[in-house]
């Protein structure tokens, strides 16, 4: 399945990194489900985001990238907990690491950590190369309702008049990705 969505229109990834530049929120497959982000330090865009899946600050957000780097100036990993996360990367485990002390509280929520991760899907690879950053990943539904797997399933669930979609496919994935402790290695969500 990954070999068939290697490859992603360069003018669609353009234009979802333009929208990710003006502050809008995009729609994009990721692993297991259809991912719903914006630009993290856009403070509007992501109020804006959890406004529409009425999600609570406090929860905190995840945040994607397609290498380490773009990830680095928001984290705080030790030695011990950078042996525990590499391995897993790129692919479908987001772990949990201390944030920067200048790090939101509206990505953070109430924690002094951050959720993060490196994806394996393609269409986040090219996205996040091109945006030349990290984006805001939660999944593109309301919150307690079923994850949307479609640009479909996206539309029937979410208000899109402002929301830039990239349709393409899942990888498939049953379960949203696993969530790790950087700290201790403890498993969160599975």
């Amino acid at each position: 399945m990954l070999k068939a969505m290697a490859y992603y229109s360069p003018l669609k990834i353009r234009l979802a990194s333009r929208a990710l530049q003006q502050g809008r929120l995009i729609a994009y497959p990721t692993e297991a489900v259809y991912g719903l982000g914006c630009d993290p330090l856009n403070k509007a865009a992501v109020m804006d985001l959890l406004k529409i899946k009425q999600r609570p600050v406090h929860k905190g957000l995840i945040l994607i990238a397609s290498d380490f780097s773009q990830l680095q100036a928001f984290i705080r990993p030790t030695p011990d907990m950078l042996q525990r996360i590499m391995p897993s990367w790129p692919g479908p485990i987001t772990w949990v690491i201390p944030a920067q002390l200048w790090v939101p509280a509206y990505l953070k929520g109430a924690h002094q950590s951050l959720a993060v991760r490196v994806s394996a899907h393609p269409v986040v690879q090219q996205l996040c190369t091109h945006y030349g950053g990290a984006i805001v990943s939660t999944s593109a539904n309301i919150s307690n309702l079923a994850p949307a797997r479609t640009a479909v399933e996206v539309r029937k669930q979410i208000s899109t008049d402002d929301i830039f979609i990239l349709p393409n496919a899942i990888t498939q994935q049953n379960n949203p990705t696993a969530i790790y402790n950087a700290q201790d290695g403890h498993c969160l969500r599975r």
